[in-house]
């Protein structure tokens, strides 16, 4: 029987088709993943945009968990053991980790995002925190021009491990950046008409998103501990001057201190969520939760 009789037999075509797939398919072989740890979820949204499908990245603090006194869980620290690299961010939880994993996990390659980047002071509310006295502002990310170095690290840390995979890691950050720039571009218009202005935060996360974009924020709390009555009393004084109607608090923190103050000023509390994983969705709906609670000053 000629090809061309077999092509007229859909019965012998499917049975080639059938024998041929799962040859063609051996040929190809997987490409194997690079195994990333990352500490949030931000920094999971950037490794995952530069690797694409080269890498798999895990975060350890999931929504909802609080990244200032976070543990990882046994199972976690069993994945680390396998990982390939941990991208560290900054935040506190991570000091003693690093400091176990140095010891435990020699061959993980440890790369910090703050490097090569100016950090600010963390802000504090105007209570007395010795405790805390010089500690530096880990929240990089929420300024996307900040983000977008952390990604240009994370880019040049895959080349050196998978130089195979430069093509893609090129074209993935192209992407990224491209998309950056434009979210940068998009707050800078909606908050441009406040800048200046102050906006009322639980923690204080905003510096660097602030620094970005003209803005200033004071914090009701720097470490999630209980406010005294005095400072809480003097907090509300600066909110009526200041004509504050809102405070912006987050899920990993009680509300309870920031709904009182609300409660004596007649305003009202608003939750941003500076960890999530949906990283210029989240951006925009920060900047547009501040613009329509600081109204533009009249002209």
């Amino acid at each position: 029987m000629s090809i061309f009789q077999t092509l007229r037999c859909p019965a012998l075509v499917l049975l080639l088709c059938l024998f041929c797939a799962p040859l063609a398919a051996s040929t190809s072989e997987p490409v194997p993943q690079l195994q990333i740890f990352v500490s949030i979820l931000p920094e999971e949204f950037l490794a995952a945009r530069v690797g694409g499908n080269r890498v798999q990245v895990e975060t350890l603090v999931q929504s909802g968990h609080n990244p200032h006194t976070y543990a990882p869980t046994p199972r976690q620290m069993a994945r680390l053991a396998k990982a390939q690299i941990y991208f560290r961010i900054g935040v506190p939880f991570e000091a003693p980790l690093i400091a176990k994993l140095q010891r435990t996990v020699p061959d993980l390659k440890i790369v910090d995002l703050q490097e090569g980047i100016d950090l600010l002071p963390l802000a504090e509310s105007g209570e007395e925190h010795h405790d805390h006295a010089g500690e530096l502002d880990p929240h990089t990310w929420l300024d996307p021009n900040l983000a977008l170095a952390q990604a240009q690290r994370m880019h040049s840390t895959l080349v050196t491990l998978d130089p195979e995979g430069r093509e893609d890691y090129d074209r993935n950050l192209a992407r990224l950046t491209d998309d950056l720039h434009e979210i940068d571009r998009t707050v800078r218009t909606i908050l441009q008409p406040l800048a200046g202005q102050t906006i009322y935060v639980f923690h204080p996360s905003y510096g660097y998103f602030c620094k970005a974009y003209n803005l200033k924020q004071k914090a009701i709390n720097v470490l999630g501990k209980e406010t005294g009555a005095q400072h809480l009393a003097r907090l509300i004084e600066e909110a009526k001057r200041d004509k504050v109607r809102v405070i912006f608090v987050q899920p990993q923190f009680s509300e309870k201190t920031a709904e009182a103050i609300a409660r004596s000023i007649g305003g009202r509390v608003v939750a941003l969520d500076p960890l999530s994983r949906d990283y210029l969705a989240n951006l925009k709906t920060i900047a547009l939760q501040i613009a329509a609670a600081q109204p533009a000053p009249p002209k």
